[in-house]
């Protein structure tokens, strides 16, 4: 991860983006807002050029129209320029395909023809249903060169036997080194400090093992609930959507030991040991150590908003779950012992994505604490909404007694670098168009983080195991308090 070290300085060489979904969701946030960023920072090279292919009728002066209405809104106004913007849409064009239809990749092939010596890129913004139908598309119709790549959205399917059909389908037409599976909280620059952090400083390596840590709790809650996603999040779920990609690609980023270089399968050689290391829960287990949620109505500061099951996409008897706690751990002489809570709902009183390492006590203490309590030092590690790393330590308090009381070593990272925040895909879409696969999932790691998933979704469908509720604004229902308080912990709270 450290790799992409000269990441804002490398241009990369010249290439056709061709993005399946362009007129979707996350293209118009986040993937094109990415590219423009990249634009300004001369990091694309001239002959760059951005194909994005939909299903709606239009040409490529009324897709720009589009992107004025769309995409420049989610770009911040203190970063905007109307000349780079004007230059970057004319990188941009527009093609109307049908990917079910063999014929429509015609049409991709005039616009790709003579270019085969470029880097050339099939970004899949779309269902995981249809990443077949592309990538056969693509290939049938010879458009498949050496300077190829394609990057999938996840979820990569729905369980571990849909995940390796759909390997198997890639495999067949691109070669693993070709395969970029994207997890955007890989491009997060938090994330990649954890690396930093624990590799690039002799301080913590003493500290991270079972003698000195007591627990972990990795947190990522969301604000918003499903809204206009609820017909394709009522199919997945918080565990498929949340757990099996964003939260464990913390955990092991968390727990791996160190690689032996920066080496893309060095990195992930590592990893791919934390996920098969993880205890399996199964059968009963999954019920004593999990907890499922779904939100209610409840009310913000903004006003009150409706509950899962009010959403008009969803069934009234729906017993998907918008909210996962559960405790999982890790065999392994490093951390045998050591228990790891992750959560993550929707709905929740804020949006935060954080890592929470609890030391443990000092043996012996030989002091006070000005509050009468003793809590143990602390890394807090942030990732969201603002990207930071806190350590909580104990100096003495003011006054003729020595009493301790805790106080924070805060590293802020808006302070300490004043440049623009890059948001996670611009790192990610540069990394595809370089080929450097080190922030990507390999295969035998997708299906590592399935075949662990999978044995929970089965035990909670054996024994019925519904969801609770729990009040929107909330940090989730009660039994995740419940499952933490029982090892003697609490979930982290300022």
């Amino acid at each position: 991860m450290i790799a992409s070290a000269d990441f804002t300085d490398s241009p990369v060489e010249p290439f056709d983006f061709i993005l399946f979904g362009g007129t979707g969701d996350l293209s118009v946030r986040k993937l094109l807002p990415a590219l423009y960023f990249r634009h300004c920072a001369d990091q694309l090279p001239e002959d760059g050029r951005i194909i994005c292919a939909a299903r709606s009728e239009m040409d490529s002066d009324e897709f720009r129209k589009f992107l004025e209405e769309e995409s420049k809104q989610h770009i911040d106004a203190d970063h905007f320029d109307d000349a780079q913007w004007q230059a970057f849409l004319d990188r941009v064009l527009y093609l109307k395909i049908d990917v079910t239809d063999q014929s429509d990749y015609a049409k991709l092939k005039d616009l790709l023809d003579g270019r085969e010596s470029h880097v050339r890129v099939f970004y899949l913004s779309v269902a995981p249903s249809l990443f077949t139908a592309i990538t056969d598309g693509v290939n049938e119709a010879g458009l498949i060169t050496p300077q190829s790549r394609v990057a999938l959205e996840k979820p990569l399917g729905r369980d571990q036997e849909s995940a390796d059909k759909i390997n198997d389908d890639l495999a067949a037409v691109f070669d693993e080194t070709q395969i970029f599976r994207i997890d955007h909280y890989l491009g997060k620059e938090t994330v990649q400090n954890l690396m930093a952090l624990r590799f690039g400083n002799a301080l913590f390596e003493p500290l991270w093992r079972n003698e000195r840590i007591s627990d972990v709790q990795i947190t990522i809650a969301e604000s918003l609930g499903v809204d206009s996603r609820g017909r394709f999040y009522d199919q997945t779920g918080a565990l498929r959507d949340m757990v099996q990609n964003h939260l464990l690609q913390l955990l092991v980023i968390l727990t791996m030991e160190p690689p032996v270089s920066v080496d893309p399968d060095a990195v992930r050689d590592e990893k791919i040991k934390v996920l098969r290391a993880l205890k399996p829960l199964v059968g009963r287990d999954v019920i004593e150590n999990t907890v499922r949620g779904q939100y209610k109505g409840g009310a913000y500061e903004s006003g009150t908003v409706p509950g899962y099951l009010d959403n008009d996409d969803i069934p009234n008897d729906s017993t998907t779950e918008t909210f996962v706690a559960l405790k999982a751990e890790i065999g392994s002489w490093r951390w045998e012992g050591v228990p790891f809570y992750l959560r993550t709902g929707k709905r929740m009183e804020q949006k935060q994505t954080e890592i929470i390492v609890n030391f443990k006590k000092v043996p012996h203490s030989i002091f006070e604490t000005a509050d009468g309590l003793s809590e143990p030092n602390q890394l807090i590690i942030r990732l969201q909404p603002n990207e930071e790393i806190r350590m909580r330590i104990y100096v003495k308090a003011w006054g003729d007694e020595i009493k301790l009381r805790p106080v924070h070593l805060n590293l802020d990272f808006n302070d300490v670098f004043q440049k623009r925040r890059m948001i996670a895909y611009e790192r990610l879409i540069v990394d595809v168009l370089r080929g450097n696969p080190v922030l990507f999932m390999r295969r035998d790691e997708v299906s590592a983080a399935w075949a662990w998933i999978d044995p929970i979704q089965q035990a909670w469908q054996q024994f019925q195991y519904k969801p609770k509720g729990y009040r929107s604004g909330s940090m989730g229902p009660s039994a995740a308090s419940s499952l933490i308080s029982r090892d003697g912990f609490s979930w982290y709270e300022e």
